[in-house]
């Protein structure tokens, strides 16, 4: 069993202002995605310049905070958030959704492009290698703030969660690491090198959602559903993975479609 790293989850404290770590992550994620946007813009577009894609980057931002909030009160706590309006305010507590960021980005990509003549799939196409930056950095995050384990397991590096956080004390997978491994570090690596060569308009977009999708199905198997969830059917089946279903599908559709329409293609490479 390996110890868990009692990390105060607030970074730094001036007074009454307080800075967490699961905020920080996010800034990690933000700007680690627009500097190595930057590395590509010439390539994505010459006429574009820096200004250009911060604003991209701010939009985009803009989806995943407010989509990811949204999300996860829609998805996984209305009744709370319906009771008491306000917690809808204090993220630095955690309550994100991937799945509920994705449809942010969705809404802001397609409002961005049509401002900036450009067609969604080939901003998707831009972006998606740099969003498990983010990912990742927001699953550290989650093992920070010690939320978001996993189930029990007697696996040499489980770990044992605060109190405040597991009162039950028993030894759980790190999920945490598990996603931050499969969601952020394998995830970039291979859209990464993928992008890098000429591919179809829509065929880094859906490996991305292929991708993501069968990652977080996998990981599931071995993290807690959200108590007030529970499982949903057959005494496994978690809402991670009811709405990474659809992601599995629609990636799989969408890379098929991507190659029989392969007449349009562009390059990336470095």
């Amino acid at each position: 069993m390996l110890p868990y790293p009692q990390i105060d989850p607030v970074a730094v404290a001036i007074g009454p202002l307080k800075i967490h770590w699961y905020g920080l992550m996010y800034l990690i994620g933000i700007g680690g995605a627009w500097l190595l946007a930057s590395r590509r813009l010439n390539r994505f577009d010459p006429t574009w310049n820096k200004d250009k894609l911060s604003d991209l980057v701010f939009w985009v931002a803009c989806g995943v905070i407010i989509g990811g909030r949204l999300g996860y009160v829609l998805f996984y706590n209305l009744d709370e958030y319906l009771a008491n309006p306000t917690l809808i305010f204090e993220v630095w507590k955690g309550g994100m959704a991937f799945h509920g960021g994705l449809l942010g980005v969705i809404l802001a990509v397609w409002w961005f492009g049509r401002r900036n003549n450009k067609s969604f799939f080939e901003l998707m196409d831009f972006i998606a290698p740099l969003v498990p930056i983010g990912l990742g950095a927001g699953r550290i995050g989650n093992f920070i703030n010690a939320e978001l384990w996993g189930k029990p397991s007697d696996v040499p590096w489980a770990m044992i969660f605060p109190p405040f956080s597991d009162p039950a004390q028993l030894p759980r997978h790190p999920s945490q690491l598990y996603q931050f491994a499969l969601e952020g570090v394998a995830l970039f690596v291979i859209l990464w090198f993928f992008s890098r060569k000429p591919r179809p308009t829509m065929a880094v977009s859906g490996l991305f959602v292929l991708c993501y999708g069968i990652f977080r199905f996998l990981v599931e198997f071995v993290r807690m559903p959200d108590a007030q969830l529970g499982y949903l059917a057959w005494g496994w089946l978690t809402m991670g993975q009811v709405l990474c279903v659809p992601m599995i599908l629609g990636g799989a559709f969408l890379m098929v479609l991507a190659y029989r329409h392969q007449g349009k293609t562009r390059t990336l490479t470095e």
